[in-house]
């Protein structure tokens, strides 16, 4: 990386974006001249092919998805061929005209937010937008041509999120590709990003159970991409990108950065190195090497953020506390330091083994060796348990004083049977001050 330090949260590797997925089959693409009689198939029957039609109209199989390197053999990918690629996966084309009338015309009054990729508006569709499809709130998000995310963002999240389905990643019910327009509609997730619920400062605090329900269900999402016959790196994890429906399930969106995983006898990925700061693998900054341990690092930042309410990269504390995993990794396998780790507004209200457990888990995530972490279905298996301790809940500490001696006059009030008086009001002996000490902030 050098000496380039991007901002905190921002992504990086921009300079490179548009080459990031297209490089390494521009050599396959060109075939030598002759072929021996045998007639060149069209680039339509190459995508066919590729995505297991051939022509019989059947689809392939979600488990035996394409890659994106196959669908970038037919070159420049037109409308045509992305709907082709994406025969049997149930997403809805949708018109420039149908978005603009589910959205009010994109309405002020229905605008989400906004990411690098681009605003986000809720919308409302049914059978009437489009025949047979279930009537439901969506999101609608629009690829902003002045931003930094671009077409092939576009079209990975379109392909990745076309193919792949679970609880735990967020569906994609379909998108628009005409002219200029690149548009994505999403289910409308209620409760938006875990993000806002963590570090919005007028926001709620999460309780414990609530955080361990979100870390295990985004870890659901990330075996799930690891373990597919075609594993997927997601390469961006990270809270923003973890969306919660309105009973908290954890849902990963954001799949422009996702890589079809090492095939073969290959170890890795080779890649331009893109992601966001603090939850990047350092392995992968320093060599572009990516892996599903690079994943499993950024599910330990992510961890570490449900335990301590802190983002992964603060300016905003002092140097030695900016960077979340190298200020927190000395106290979290240490049982008597791990309180200054996590999150004061927690207020105490966890289970202290399944803290102790949780945070040697994400210790092990971010282990500074790849091989040294774990798979995220040992995660998944690690974190589930512990959601059923809750007999050790870790308290406000209530104290109560001795009764106090005073001396008022010739009156003395001691232990039992005395009464005492201070400042002309009465109080029966044995009567403790009662005071609330909190966990160390």
């Amino acid at each position: 990386m050098g000496g380039y330090k991007p901002a905190a949260g921002a992504r990086l590797g921009w300079g490179s974006l548009f080459g990031c997925f297209g490089s390494s089959s521009h050599g396959r693409r060109k075939k030598a001249k002759g072929g021996g009689g045998k007639k060149k198939k069209s680039k339509q029957q190459k995508v066919a092919a590729a995505a297991g039609s051939s022509g019989s109209g059947r689809p392939r199989s979600l488990q035996s998805r394409m890659s994106f390197t196959e669908l970038s053999l037919s070159g420049m990918v037109s409308p045509e061929d992305l709907s082709l690629s994406l025969v049997g996966s149930n997403l809805h084309v949708f018109t420039i005209a149908e978005l603009r009338a589910v959205t009010r015309d994109f309405s002020m009054t229905n605008f989400i937010g906004e990411g690098g990729f681009g605003p986000v508006y809720k919308g409302y569709v049914d059978d009437k937008t489009k025949p047979g499809l279930a009537a439901q709130s969506v999101a609608v998000k629009l690829l902003d041509l002045e931003g930094g995310q671009g077409h092939t963002e576009w079209l990975t999240e379109v392909f990745f999120l076309g193919q792949l389905r679970h609880p735990h990643l967020v569906k994609l019910i379909g998108y628009c590709y005409e002219d200029e327009h690149r548009l994505l509609v999403y289910e409308f997730m209620t409760r938006v990003s875990l993000e806002k619920h963590l570090f919005k400062k007028y926001a709620a605090s999460l309780p414990w159970s609530t955080r361990l329900k979100i870390a295990i269900g985004a870890a659901k999402g990330l075996a799930f991409l690891h373990e597919a016959e075609k594993p997927v790196i997601y390469r961006d994890f990270k809270t923003s990108n973890i969306l919660l429906d309105s009973d908290y399930k954890a849902k990963l969106s954001d799949f422009g950065l996702a890589k079809d995983g090492p095939e073969d006898d290959e170890t890795h990925v080779s890649t331009r190195v893109m992601g966001t700061q603090g939850y990047a693998a350092p392995e992968y900054i320093m060599t572009g090497h990516l892996t599903a341990k690079s994943d499993v690092y950024g599910f330990g930042v992510v961890l570490l953020e449900l335990l301590s309410g802190r983002k992964a990269v603060d300016k905003s504390r002092p140097a030695r506390e900016q960077s979340l995993v190298e200020w927190a990794r000395p106290y979290l396998t240490d049982a008597r330091r791990l309180d200054r780790v996590m999150d004061p507004a927690l207020a105490g209200q966890y289970s202290s083994r399944a803290a102790h457990k949780a945070a040697a888990v994400a210790h092990q995530c971010v282990a500074l060796n790849p091989k040294s972490r774990p798979h995220m279905s040992a995660v998944v298996d690690a974190l589930e348990p512990l959601l059923a301790l809750d007999d050790c809940i870790v308290g406000p500490f209530v104290y109560v004083a001795p009764p106090e001696t005073i001396t008022n006059g010739d009156e003395a009030a001691v232990g039992k049977g005395g009464s005492g008086r201070r400042g002309g009001r009465r109080r029966s002996s044995g009567e403790g001050a009662a005071a609330v000490v909190r966990p160390e902030e």
